[in-house]
C-alpha cells in the first residue's frame, strides 16, 4: 500500500477520495474489524480526519460499525464488487461450486490487478473434514502463488513485460507451461498448497482458477486435468 509520504498532495477533493479508498482498502486487508485509532494509524491520519472519511463511508453504507465502535467493511461494497469482471464471475461460480464439492476443496478464481493477484469469487465445499478460507479480496503479490505463476504463464511476451518487466519467465509459469497446472506450497501462507490453472476470458483480465489445501494432495496431475476441464467450461459459459 502507498504510504501518506508517497501520496502525491493534488487537490483537497482528490484527496480526501485517496484516503477514503485507502480507508476500504485497510479495512479489506486487516484480519478483523479496526477501531478508529487504528485506522488512523493505517491511513497516517489525525483521529478526527479519519472520523471524517469515516462518517462519509458510512453513510454510503461502505462501512458499518458495531456497538464497540469497531469498522469493518459494509454490505453495500459486495454490490459493487459482482460488476468487477461480471461475466467472468457469473461463468465461473457453477464451476467453482462442482470443483470445490468434487474435490473437497476450496475453490477459488483470482484475477491479475496490476503486479498483485485478488481474489474474485470463492466456494468453500459442503462437506470436508478440513477447508481453507480464501476471502473474496484476499490479494499477494503475482510473483508468489500458484494463481500468480498461472497467469504469468498464460500471458503474451508484452503482457508480461507490462507487469513483470524485462524479467525471465518465472520457474513456477515455465513449470504450469509444461504441466498444465501450477503448484506451490509454503509461498504465500506457510503450510497451505495451491494448485492453479490458467483462465483467460475476452474482455476479461487475465485470471486463474484455484484450489487450496492443507499439503500436497495425493493425484496432482488427476486434479490438474479436473482443473483444466473446469475452466475450459467457465470459458464456454462465458460465450
Amino acid at each position: 500500500m502507498v504510504s501518506p509520504a508517497e501520496t502525491p498532495a493534488g487537490t483537497a477533493g482528490s484527496q480526501t477520495l485517496d484516503r477514503g479508498l485507502r480507508a476500504l482498502e485497510a479495512l479489506a486487508d486487516a484480519e478483523r474489524p479496526m477501531s478508529i485509532s487504528e485506522l488512523a494509524d493505517a491511513l497516517g491520519v489525525h483521529r478526527s480526519n479519519a472520523y471524517r472519511i469515516l462518517r462519509t463511508l458510512e453513510e454510503h453504507r461502505f462501512v458499518l460499525r458495531d456497538d464497540a465502535g469497531l469498522i469493518r467493511l459494509g454490505p453495500r461494497l459486495a454490490a459493487l464488487g459482482r460488476g468487477a469482471a461480471s461475466t467472468l464471475h457469473s461463468a465461473a461460480l457453477p464451476e467453482l461450486t462442482e470443483l470445490a464439492n468434487t474435490v473437497g476443496m476450496t475453490a477459488f478464481v483470482t484475477v491479475l490487478d496490476g503486479t498483485e493477484v485478488i481474489t474474485l469469487v470463492s466456494v468453500e465445499p459442503r462437506r470436508s473434514h478440513a477447508t481453507v478460507a480464501q476471502r473474496p479480496g484476499t490479494r499477494h503479490p503475482a510473483t508468489a502463488g500458484a494463481p500468480g505463476h498461472a497467469i504469468e504463464a498464460s500471458l503474451s511476451p508484452a503482457e508480461r513485460v507490462a507487469v513483470f518487466g524485462e524479467v525471465p519467465l518465472s520457474e513456477g509459469a515455465e513449470q504450469c507451461q509444461i504441466d498444465g497446472y501450477a503448484l506451490s506450497h509454503d509461498e504465500v501462507i506457510r503450510g497451505l498448497t495451491s494448485i492453479a490453472v490458467p483462465l483467460r476470458l475476452e474482455g476479461e483480465p487475465p485470471a486463474a482458477l484455484a484450489v487450496v489445501h492443507i499439503g500436497v494432495p495425493d493425484d496432482l496431475a488427476e486434479l490438474g486435468l479436473e482443473m483444466r476441464r473446469a475452466a475450459a467450461r467457465i470459458v464456454r459459459a462465458a460465450g
